[in-house]
């Protein structure tokens, strides 16, 4: 993660130089923004994993997060070619664990539980834990082509800073150690706490891409539980970000 955020802030402070000198031997030119599609709206898909996470905590199939942010994008007066970013919206993940790890939101304990069941025990088919969060992301923009972002290669790195809003467990198909079910296939348990989550956390961004798709990176240096409530787990995620309008 760090090298694609150096990565990106690299192309970002080369683009930079390489833009001002242009801008030396042009000085008064200025480039026509009126009605330019800005990336106003960002949307993002992709996968989700837990670094570090100790032994007991044993994920499986695809973990996922899916973000939606509108944003405002304020060109530099000096070189239009860059530009600071600001915004609102949603981020929200996923992480799905083994059928035989059973994370207990409910418990009366002080730290999050990740119980490993033994191969005799019943045990969900699939559980998850979803984490959603009202977040603030700031980007620094790089646009090869600034008026036409939408034909244009593009890198930003920042960051978002976010509020938890929910945080809950979703069971599904309860089963028998030999895969029956027990109350049918349908059948869900939902718990919903948000006290071993961080209530803030601060997610570092990376984006490089060309027209209205970019690959995104974002890494959590604030945990994904709070501390002293559990194992200490930082979120990576790696995705495909939809910009435009």
């Amino acid at each position: 993660m760090k090298k694609v955020i150096l990565s990106a802030l690299t192309i970002l402070f080369l683009g930079y130089f390489a833009q001002a000198q242009t801008s030396n031997s042009a000085a008064d030119t200025k480039i026509d923004l009126s009605g330019r599609a800005a990336d106003h709206l960002m949307i993002q898909f992709g996968s989700d994993a837990l670094m570090s996470r100790p032994d007991s905590v044993k994920t499986s199939g695809f973990s996922r997060h899916f973000n939606v942010y509108f944003m405002y994008d304020k060109p530099f007066k000096k070189n239009q070619h860059y530009s600071v970013a600001f915004g609102a919206g949603l981020g929200t993940s996923n992480i799905f664990f083994d059928d035989h790890t059973y994370a207990n939101l409910k418990t009366s304990a002080s730290t999050l539980p990740f119980q490993n069941l033994d191969s005799t025990a019943n045990h969900f088919a699939k559980q998850k834990l979803t984490t959603i969060y009202v977040q603030a992301p700031v980007e620094l923009r790089y646009y090869s082509d600034p008026a036409h972002p939408g034909k244009s290669w593009k890198a930003a790195a920042g960051l978002k800073l976010g509020a938890l809003l929910k945080a809950y467990s979703k069971a599904k198909n309860y089963e028998t150690a030999s895969g029956a079910s027990i109350y049918g296939k349908t059948f869900i348990e939902k718990q919903e706490d948000t006290r071993f989550f961080n209530s803030t956390d601060v997610t570092l961004t990376g984006r490089v891409g060309y027209g209205i798709f970019s690959l995104d990176m974002g890494y959590t240096p604030t945990g994904y539980l709070r501390d002293g409530y559990g194992a200490v787990m930082n979120k990576f995620s790696i995705g495909l970000t939809i910009s435009g309008l």
